[in-house]
């Protein structure tokens, strides 16, 4: 018997529907191969949270160990969607501006580690400066109508959104069946649905944009 049933089953369906839309981009050759890593480490991470829920969390010393492997996949998944970022706003061999920004939240994490704040909380805590950082590209990017912008943006504030739904009182996730952290789980499909369609909508453009312009030259 699942120990914590919602959290784990909404965690799984996260998982799978993430992994799937990592699928469905990796057959898309138009897809930039650096659009691919952030899907594949949140499916990755959401799979490993089912897990936890399911299992881990009924034993304090390995839901310890657990949820910290969980928190390193999450911030794999978010060194990656920042990688694409800078890759995608600013071109490539931009590696000094993405250890830039990356060294924001793992300056922030070590100074909770020095101050005796250490942990996974912390840990997840400064990953939302890095998810700042993005953000503010991304804002950068829709001064400068860049065509991904805007979609983009809708996708990481409607991840950003789903947060909240983790400090929502359970009496009210209650209504509908769900506690907090189950339904933060499925509000972040949603996200990452929207990030997927941005994806994926751009690299068709460009398909057929490259692909009239092969017809044109063989015209002539």
């Amino acid at each position: 018997m699942l120990a914590q049933p919602a959290q784990s089953l909404t965690d799984l369906l996260l998982g799978v529907v993430v992994l799937v839309l990592a699928v469905q981009l990796r057959r898309r050759p138009a897809v930039p191969r650096y659009w691919l890593a952030p899907f594949w480490w949140s499916g990755f991470a959401a799979v490993a949270g089912a897990v936890h829920h399911a299992v881990a969390v009924r034993w304090a010393r390995p839901a310890q160990i657990s949820w910290a492997a969980i928190s390193v996949l999450v911030v794999v998944a978010v060194s990656y969607l920042l990688a694409a970022t800078v890759r995608e706003v600013l071109g490539p061999g931009r590696a000094r501006v993405f250890w830039l920004l990356r060294s924001v939240g793992l300056a922030a994490y070590l100074g909770a580690a020095v101050t005796g704040h250490a942990g996974v909380t912390a840990m997840l805590s400064c990953e939302s400066l890095t998810m700042l950082s993005v953000l503010g590209l991304w804002v950068h990017a829709a001064r400068r109508d860049h065509p991904l912008a805007r979609p983009v943006l809708a996708a990481v504030l409607a991840s950003g959104a789903a947060a909240v739904m983790k400090v929502v009182p359970p009496a009210v996730t209650g209504r509908v069946g769900l506690d907090p952290t189950s339904a933060y789980h499925l509000a972040q499909i949603a996200g990452m649905a929207l990030l997927y369609r941005a994806v994926s909508r751009r690299a068709d453009d460009v398909a057929r944009a490259a692909k009239a312009i092969d017809g044109g030259r063989v015209a002539t």
